[in-house]
């Protein structure tokens, strides 16, 4: 993984001399008659203590400890809060002189062993892991389900597409027009533990309620009040890892939502394989134990969830500081370490409060340029990532082998191949989503999958048209293999670009102040497309055939590919003030820059030839790795200069 990102804000701050930290004058990064330079509120988000001396830092510290009944815990917070405030220089402890050998000892360890933490942390990792299992079983299970109970409630043929459609799709509409949005009251009154635990309620009472279904209306029913937990879940789960893990992990152990949810998914194909010949309820019944099975994960989670230490963010925020206290220190080796990360975060959630003071959210959502640039950015992926046609083949993959020529006992089996394939190629996407960076992923992405689709889609016509009744006869075997092959790439294609990037875009897009309100939208946004998806596949595919329905996503996929080139701005590795540069860039002037750059990449990579560099869209400071080395170094930074924009 690539190592952590510098706070380079923080060579703005000014250094004094501290008995705390035996600092000389050597550390002074301004000299006294050189003006220290006003720290933004995007650099104070990153570092809250930018700007404070030690003395400063060590004051608040009396102050915070006794406003909040934690001065029993004074030394421990003394302690932790010098370590936050240089915590993003690397072993900036070794300065502290109050740290002992022993305590300086374990910050060594933490360092070189990012991955030695607590059985507690562990616990709740599992938990988390398990959270998106069952957000993924949810979804698939219905697409081994769905050709028997179709037939059981006698609503197979063209007469009855949408309500087909309808029935698989009611989850993600109940999701997108109240499940997301129910996501912030029942964080505030149940906190992260009790949201994930009632959504997990949710999904096992109607996982139940969904096999004992005696009609298409009780289905739908079970299947749209599912949709509360899917809206509620999909937002909760990644914070509360955020929020709980340390700093140097948290973003693997928040990416690994993805892998886990297609690991999810493909037991949910697992299910439709297993019970396919179970017929002990009668015929046609097999459907029954598909959906039912979905039950088992989320029973887990519900059994584990309360053995876990609720967010100590969250604990911060109800005002409950020695809750909060207690939680962070179950998930940290030790109480300096938990004081550190409370105070760090009690801090930036004085800032968060501060620039959320007196503003209308959703008005700044509209109105500010900035936000809306993050909107529509984020709208862009997470439309992208339902109408890549991925959730076509999540949902009705086993019609379509079918319809390819496959037996159903071969298409239930194929399919699961192809969520086992989305698992393995999802686990990359760890690596992937923080190196190649968000915006190639999709380039590269896009286009291969259109690829796969067309091929998919041309490969239905190998064994010539169809007959009167809508069938091929003599299926060849290429046909069979061309399909499968076509849909197995797609799936490797999509797992490590499109999988990861639109939650992961979504969430580092907007400023802290509304990322609640902005991450609610590319929720929502999700989960309603992802309705229309599985609504509208089979009246597509009874008008376009599979061959067009096939062509018809791939056209999307190459549409996705030029709204990324020109109008989608890159957010790897930028810093919140870096972002708010990148998305004050309006459309036209991205687009135009990056169309006079066709030229460049036409002559560089088609033609071989060498090509002047040509000047970079944005402009800061210095590139990251220069202002990485002159943060070690403890190097003056010019304070008159600011990130520019071509």
């Amino acid at each position: 993984m690539p190592a952590p990102k510098v706070d380079e804000e923080a060579v703005y701050e000014e250094k004094r001399p501290s008995p705390a930290t035996g600092n000389s004058s050597e550390d002074v990064t301004h000299d006294e008659h050189q003006p220290t330079r006003r720290a933004s509120v995007a650099a104070k988000l990153r570092n809250p203590l930018i700007g404070m001396t030690d003395d400063e830092v060590l004051r608040d510290v009396d102050a915070f400890v006794d406003a909040r009944g934690l001065s029993d815990k004074r030394d421990a917070f003394h302690k932790g809060a010098l370590m936050a405030r240089v915590q993003n220089r690397p072993q900036g402890y070794e300065r502290i002189s109050i740290l002992s050998e022993e305590e300086k000892g374990w910050l060594r360890h933490e360092d070189q062993h990012r991955w030695s933490q607590p059985f507690m942390l562990y616990f709740l990792v599992v938990l988390c892991a398990g959270s998106a299992i069952v957000q993924g079983m949810d979804q698939t299970a219905v697409n081994g389900a769905q050709l028997y109970y179709f037939r059981e409630f006698n609503l197979e043929g063209p007469e009855n597409e949408l309500l087909q459609g309808l029935i698989n799709g009611a989850p993600y509409l109940c999701s997108a027009l109240l499940g997301c949005w129910s996501n912030a009251p029942l964080n505030k009154f149940f906190g992260r533990r009790g949201t994930i635990f009632i959504s997990c309620f949710i999904s096992f009472v109607t996982g139940i309620w969904m096999g004992a279904a005696n009609n298409w209306v009780n289905l739908l029913i079970a299947r749209f009040a599912l949709g509360f937990a899917v809206g509620a879940k999909s937002s909760t789960t990644p914070v509360y890892a955020a929020e709980s893990a340390p700093k140097n992990i948290r973003g693997a152990l928040t990416m690994m939502w993805q892998m886990w949810t297609a690991f999810g998914i493909m037991l949910g194909f697992v299910a439709s394989v297993a019970f396919q010949n179970t017929t002990i309820l009668g015929e046609n019944t097999q459907w029954r134990w598909m959906l039912a099975s979905t039950s088992i994960p989320p029973l887990i989670v519900m059994l584990q969830v309360y053995f876990c230490p609720e967010s100590p963010r969250w604990y911060m925020e109800k005002g409950k500081w020695d809750k909060a206290f207690h939680a962070c220190s179950r998930l940290r080796s030790h109480d300096i370490q938990a004081a550190r990360d409370m105070y760090y975060a009690a801090k930036l959630l004085d800032v968060e409060a501060g620039e959320r003071e007196g503003k209308s959210l959703w008005k700044e959502f509209f109105t500010v340029k900035r936000n809306r640039r993050a909107a529509q950015s984020s709208f862009f992926v997470m439309f992208m990532q339902q109408f890549c046609g991925v959730n076509v083949i999540a949902y009705y993959s086993t019609q379509i082998f079918q319809d390819a020529g496959f037996s159903l006992s071969n298409a239930l089996l194929v399919s699961l191949g192809t969520g086992i394939v989305n698992w393995l190629f999802a686990i990359p996407a760890i690596y992937t989503i923080d190196t190649f960076g968000r915006r190639n992923l999709l380039l590269v992405g896009f286009p291969l999958m259109a690829v796969c689709l067309f091929w998919g889609g041309f490969s239905f016509l190998i064994g010539g048209p169809l007959n009167a009744d809508g069938v091929q006869e003599n299926v060849p075997a290429s046909q069979l293999g061309s399909v499968a092959a076509a849909i197995f790439c797609f799936m490797a294609i999509y797992s490590p670009s499109e999988g990861p990037v639109p939650f992961t875009y979504s969430a580092e897009a907007f400023p802290l102040y509304i990322r609640d309100v902005g991450m609610s939208f590319a929720t929502a946004t999700c989960w309603g497309f992802n309705f229309i998806i599985a609504f509208s596949w089979p009246a597509l595919r009874t008008a376009f055939t599979p061959t067009g329905a096939f062509c018809w996503y791939a056209c999307w996929n190459l549409f996705g590919t030029v709204y990324c080139y020109f109008l989608l701005p890159e957010t790897k590795a930028l810093t919140l003030e870096e972002l708010d540069t990148v998305f004050n860039v309006g459309n036209r002037p991205h687009a135009k820059y990056y169309t006079e750059k066709l030229p460049w990449y036409a002559g560089k990579y088609i033609l071989r030839r060498d090509m002047m560099p040509i000047a970079p869209l944005y402009e800061f400071d210095e590139e990251p790795e220069t202002r990485h080395n002159s943060v070690v170094a403890d190097q003056p930074a010019n304070p008159n200069t600011a990130p520019k924009m071509n």
